[in-house]
């Protein structure tokens, strides 16, 4: 099979870079394949953390992907179209997670090639921080799209609110596995500076209001003397809210943050050095950042939001917060660490990971893309 490739690549970073990649890598054992990137992702103006790109402290895959779609430049849909019509692939897959760039992708969908089939990667289908054109943008996207990959529930559902009649198959997001292997607790937590007599929390990821650390910041003044809580992500907006609570906090102390960006290889730290992430999230679709945690297998405590529950077995390799507020929250964490469940969840996972493959993932999606007519 020849496919074409569009996605967030080198020299870009992040969630849907590191997902594409691996997805990428998986995809070139099994067909021939040509990946196209942003020559431009967003205006500066317009991106909330502190780069877009990858720097020399981040270990990148450094993918050799065609440059040529500007999100705001109009002239640069008909150049990226032009450029997937030359390569002629039998399939273009395209990714999808933001609905700023519907009008850019959904105008290069109808440039095709009629031969050509349209596979979408769905990572959200209305994101979490709604705008007013989100609905408007997604329907002009999905609407010449042949077929749809979905990694949730949640999406699906979203998915077919607004395409009813949509050929879809759901494979369950694939374990990252790119990040090293996992350390000795008691050096990782040295080697962060924190606390080794302490039960430890990892709030991981970029830091938007949908997250809800503020719930957690609640949640763990509830708790007692014996946790330490560490925060790990870039801020994406505003952190004043968070800043007050922190200043608030009787348990300041305990409380470590890491606000710069996470390098690749400054991940295995972080959860080497955690007894559980949290993840107290408001809303949810997906979150690659189950992923993440389930390659170091370590277990997660997460609210009843969106898609998360169905990455997580509760009980089995990890907890669901039914109610989404800081009491359960903390009552959760307790549960956890009162019931030791850590090792218990840590080798379910193990199990599960074997199934749940990059490989897996790329042989389904063509399988997907061989069956669509």
């Amino acid at each position: 099979m020849k496919i074409s490739i569009f996605s967030t690549f080198y020299p870009y970073r992040g969630g849907i870079a590191q997902f594409s990649s691996l997805l990428f890598r998986s995809l070139e054992k099994k067909s021939t394949i040509q990946p196209i990137t942003f020559k431009r992702q967003y205006p500066n103006f317009l991106f909330p953390g502190k780069t877009q790109f990858v720097t020399k402290e981040d270990k990148a895959d450094k993918i050799e992907a065609i440059r040529t779609l500007d999100s705001i430049n109009p002239i640069s849909y008909f150049r990226t179209a032009k450029e997937i019509n030359k390569q002629n692939p039998d399939v273009y897959i395209s990714n999808y997670w933001m609905t700023f760039f519907g009008p850019a992708l959904g105008i290069i969908s109808r440039l095709l090639n009629k031969n050509i089939k349209q596979i979408a990667v769905l990572h959200n289908v209305i994101p979490h921080e709604k705008k007013f054109f989100d609905k408007a943008f997604t329907n002009y996207f999905l609407k010449k799209t042949d077929g749809f990959i979905v990694m949730s529930d949640s999406v699906l559902k979203d998915l077919l609110k607004l395409k009813p009649e949509a050929k879809y198959t759901r494979i369950d997001h694939p374990v990252y596995n790119h990040f090293g292997e996992k350390i000795d607790q008691e050096k990782a937590l040295n080697k962060l500076g924190l606390d080794s007599t302490k039960k430890t929390l990892l709030f991981f990821g970029f830091i938007r209001e949908y997250k809800g650390l503020d719930l957690l910041l609640k949640a763990f003044e509830l708790l007692g003397n014996d946790y330490q809580l560490l925060i790990a992500g870039e801020i994406y907006g505003d952190f004043s809210k968070y800043e007050e609570l922190i200043n608030a906090s009787k348990k300041q102390k305990d409380i470590h943050l890491f606000t710069d960006y996470i390098s690749d290889n400054e991940v295995p730290l972080f959860f080497s050095a955690s007894d559980v992430c949290i993840l107290p999230y408001k809303s949810a679709t997906q979150s690659g950042i189950t992923a993440i945690s389930n390659h170091f297998c370590l277990p997660i405590i997460a609210t009843d939001v969106g898609g998360l529950k169905e990455t997580i077995i509760n009980k089995e390799t990890g907890l669901i917060v039914e109610k989404v507020n800081e009491k359960e929250i903390s009552k959760v964490i307790k549960t956890y660490f009162d019931k030791d469940y850590k090792n218990q969840f840590s080798q379910k996972i193990a199990l599960q990971n074997k199934v749940n493959s990059w490989d897996n993932f790329a042989e389904k999606l063509i399988h997907f893309a061989d069956s669509i007519q």
